[in-house]
């Protein structure tokens, strides 16, 4: 699978990384490991191409590690990258147009965009920053990094997921059962696949009961963590003036 990287105004991610690089460190949140083998189009069990539709979702384990998705430090989500499946031109015009004759519904051009969640309770988690949905056609078959033209400002414990309006062909499927996703679909709903549960708007509160085993979503995020003040830096002892005050260091400003 080819790699790129798309720029999409970024400009202000880039002022963003060489402001903070001398005090901040860069983390990819998640991962998508080489050669991942995605269901589009062709699952090498099933034969079939599956895509995200419709759904907010975030990687909930990956074999023994837990809190994949979960941001590790405060700072600001400056791109992501997603590895896309390559659906046939049958299988895209299934998903984007529908099939009247066994009642599919007609999704609309394939889209993605990056959601921050703040988990508020058990399996409940709130929006609190998105990026701007961006169209994937001209990129299936590829693993693409997106480049966000404002970054997201992000804290530790909230989690990085991803949300598609309409479809993304994002899944790796028949893996091991102890792999496996979240979406934001209740209790009840796990199997309605044509409901409309996307998370798109600010401070949007949705349940997160529905846990997909066996499967992953291709995609990870870059941080830029938050500089520390003086971090690794010891200031040099400062005289104490004539009139009795004592000198002080002020903090590094943040980004």
């Amino acid at each position: 699978m080819r790699s790129n990287v798309v720029c999409v105004s970024v400009a202000s991610a880039a002022l963003f990384l060489c402001s903070a690089a001398a005090q901040a460190s860069t983390v990819e949140i998640g991962k998508i490991d080489p050669g991942l083998a995605l269901s589009c189009p062709s699952s090498p069990v099933t034969k079939k191409c599956y895509a995200l539709s419709h759904v907010t979702g975030y990687q909930a384990k990956v074999g023994t590690k837990r809190g994949l998705m979960s941001v590790p430090s405060d700072g600001r989500i400056v791109a992501f990258t997603v590895a896309l499946g390559k659906p046939g031109p049958k299988q895209a015009a299934f998903f984007t147009d529908g099939d009247a004759k066994i009642g599919a519904p007609a999704l609309g051009e394939p889209e993605i965009q990056l959601t921050i969640l703040d988990p508020k309770r058990k399996l409940r988690s709130r929006v609190v920053a998105q990026s701007q949905p961006f169209l994937l056609r001209r990129y299936f078959g590829q693993t693409i990094t997106i480049a966000l033209g404002r970054s997201l400002q992000v804290k530790k414990g909230q989690i990085v997921a991803i949300t598609t309006k309409t479809w993304a062909p994002v899944f790796a499927i028949d893996l091991p059962t102890d792999t496996s996703w979240r979406a934001s679909r209740e209790k009840g709903s796990c199997s309605d696949f044509s409901q409309q549960v996307a998370q798109t708007e600010p401070a949007q509160l949705a349940q997160y009961y529905c846990l997909y085993r066996g499967v992953r979503l291709g995609y990870s995020a870059t941080l830029v963590t938050a500089p520390v003040p003086n971090a690794g830096t010891t200031p040099a002892p400062t005289k104490k003036p004539a009139t009795g005050s004592t000198g002080t260091t002020g903090p590094t400003k943040k980004p």
